[in-house]
């Protein structure tokens, strides 16, 4: 009888390649740049197959290192890899069709973004005439608490989605307090929008709206942006007009009316 192929090599090369994901996973559930012997406990390695993975990772531009800080960061390519799943969701073409035929009909720059691993992240920049200059872009990641975007996420999703960001935001210091982010849930529904002036980048004001699923979560969200140069941008039959987009793409997402 003929013995069956031997398979060790070929399961051992599939579980590095797990391995090397679950590295990945706790990286980004770290909320911020991590030292060798934290991601190692994490991930319940030692610290030599742990440096090995990371060696690995940043050759594949998965992961990053901070020369100063000795640090391990995720990487451009953990960036590209996660725009590139959440670009291919029905949401995101239908969402990013119709918002970007409103920035072209209004001339209004418009960011489309999503809840990612670590945090609210700009998945489209749709530019108006005249362009809101900025230093964020595609890829930037929004604090969840001071930011239009982020408070939009804060308000339509399950508050265990959202608490790790909560949490990290308050310890890092700040003017805001746990009292505060209740206040702020409370304003976004009531008002169904979020609205900052120059938390974020100052000169720069945001209106942000959700777009809602079939379940009803805010998977995307659609924000306005205006400098201080241009502020008619904030005139509210525009506003208006965008969210009655974002009700029209929930809407062909299955949302029901709330």
């Amino acid at each position: 009888m003929a013995k069956p192929p031997a398979e060790p090599a070929r399961r051992k090369g599939v579980q590095s390649v797990g391995t090397g994901f679950k590295v990945l996973e706790i990286m980004a559930g770290m909320r911020e740049a991590a030292p060798l012997g934290a991601i190692a406990q994490a991930c319940g390695l030692s610290a030599s197959q742990t440096h090995r993975y990371l060696a690995s990772l940043i050759a594949a531009d998965m992961v990053q290192q901070d020369a100063a800080s000795g640090r391990y960061d995720l990487g451009p390519g953990a960036l590209k890899l996660g725009l590139g799943a959440l670009a291919r969701i029905d949401a995101f073409r239908i969402a990013d069709a119709a918002v970007g035929d409103f920035a072209r009909r209004s001339g209004r720059t418009v960011q489309i973004a999503a809840l990612g691993p670590l945090g609210p992240t700009v998945v489209r920049w749709i530019f108006g005439a005249p362009a809101v200059v900025t230093s964020l872009t595609v890829g930037s990641v929004l604090p969840l608490l001071r930011s239009a975007t982020g408070r939009i996420f804060l308000t339509f999703l399950p508050e265990h989605e959202v608490q790790r960001f909560v949490d990290a935001e308050l310890a890092a210091g700040g003017a805001l307090k746990p009292v505060d982010v209740e206040a702020i849930r409370d304003q976004v529904r009531a008002d169904g929008f979020a609205a900052v002036d120059g938390t974020v980048t100052p000169g720069l004001r945001a209106t942000a709206f959700p777009i809602f699923d079939l379940q009803n979560r805010a998977i995307l969200s659609a924000t306005l942006l205006a400098s201080d140069s241009f502020d008619t941008a904030y005139d509210g039959s525009v506003r208006e007009e965008l969210k009655a987009v974002c009700a029209s793409v929930s809407a062909a997402l299955g949302a029901r009316p709330s």
